[in-house]
């Protein structure tokens, strides 16, 4: 294979290497998830944790050195053979200069994660947004492949947005973009963890469903969920969530279509801003209950743009899954890295 010259986020060139891995990471709120590919982006180390975010920024810093360094160990190669590290990260993020700007659901602020990860493993490192990352996999390698324009709308501890065009990611002048679980959708709603209210997260992201959810187990108007998960927000999982409404619970059905409705007020007024032909929802929810959020997603978006838009976008589900991500963050720093070295010559 023909060498590669390496640089890192900073433009500081690194010793050539012959092989050709890099490494992806999806830092989220409950479990972080490392995976190294080789060229043809085939899986050949792997390893996950839990988080453990209530620990602090420095434990989860740790946790994530762990967790690179035994996915590398498990693909049977050395640091030193990795062309470059994509992170996708909750919460806006710098991607020029590597650094986190804020993760609400991990504590984090200002943190130059992409410093911090080559000062320890001396690899180029490039830093995303996690629905960033996980968009441009399935650009890549998934549901939005041959998209001009593709935005994805991730729900799960929290809501993600993101969107690529024609191959780049849309992002500002040293912030991400499309922090669509941020957008207002109710007055004087429910204190979200950024500090404002009535934001999406707080009527669609599955813990405000799950938290809807324990209050009606509670009341016994759920017995089907009551007695697969009880009231614990941790254990009213997206599973538990899917077979309560297919034991018969409606209550938890018209909860969660309530909120996958909402989720379809943001994509409208994202489908208006950037005009998308395909739009990919993710996460666990949308996995375990895809019919129920397409249907709701494309019929409230329908309902709430102009003509001229309606119907001239396709709502799909992602297919890659966990791999997302990590895919997308590992592909990213493939192109950011070639690309800068190409730039260097």
């Amino acid at each position: 294979m023909k060498k590669a010259k390496l640089y890192t986020a900073g433009g500081r060139m690194t010793q050539e290497v012959k092989s050709e891995y890099w490494l992806g990471f999806d830092l989220g709120a409950s479990k972080m998830y490392a995976v190294v590919f080789d060229s043809k982006f085939k899986i050949v180390g792997q390893r996950r944790r839990k988080t453990k975010g209530h620990e602090g920024a420095d434990s989860v810093l740790t946790r994530m050195l762990s967790v690179i360094h035994d996915a590398v160990t498990d693909a049977g190669i050395e640091v030193g053979k990795l062309n470059g590290i994509g992170v996708g990260v909750p919460g806006p993020v710098d991607e020029d200069k590597g650094i986190v700007h804020e993760a609400v659901n991990l504590g984090w602020k200002n943190v130059p994660l992409a410093e911090l990860l080559e000062s320890k493993f001396g690899r180029p490192v490039t830093v995303l947004n996690d629905v960033d990352a996980g968009i441009y996999g399935e650009y890549c390698f998934g549901a939005a492949r041959s998209a001009r324009t593709a935005l994805g709308v991730f729900p799960g501890t929290g809501i993600g947005g993101g969107c690529v065009y024609a191959g780049e990611i849309i992002h500002g002048k040293g912030i991400s973009a499309l922090e669509i679980g941020h957008i207002q959708v109710r007055d004087n709603g429910r204190l979200c963890g950024c500090g404002r209210r009535g934001c999406l997260e707080t009527e669609s992201s599955r813990l405000a469903i799950a938290a809807e959810a324990a209050i009606a187990a509670f009341r016994g108007e759920a017995p089907h969920l009551l007695a697969e998960a009880g009231t614990d927000l941790s254990k009213i999982r997206s599973g538990a969530l899917a077979k309560a409404i297919n034991a018969g619970d409606t209550v938890i059905e018209d909860i969660v279509r309530r909120a996958a409705r909402l989720l379809g007020v943001g994509v409208a007024n994202a489908v208006l801003l950037l005009a998308p032909d395909v739009v990919v929802l993710g996460g666990g929810l949308v996995e375990e209950m895809p019919d129920l959020f397409v249907q709701c997603v494309r019929e409230a978006a329908n309902e709430r743009v102009m003509s001229s838009f309606v119907d001239s976008f396709r709502i799909v589900v992602a297919k890659l899954g966990d791999e997302a991500a990590v895919m997308g963050a590992a592909a990213w720093a493939r192109k950011t890295v070639t690309n800068l070295a190409a730039s260097k010559v």
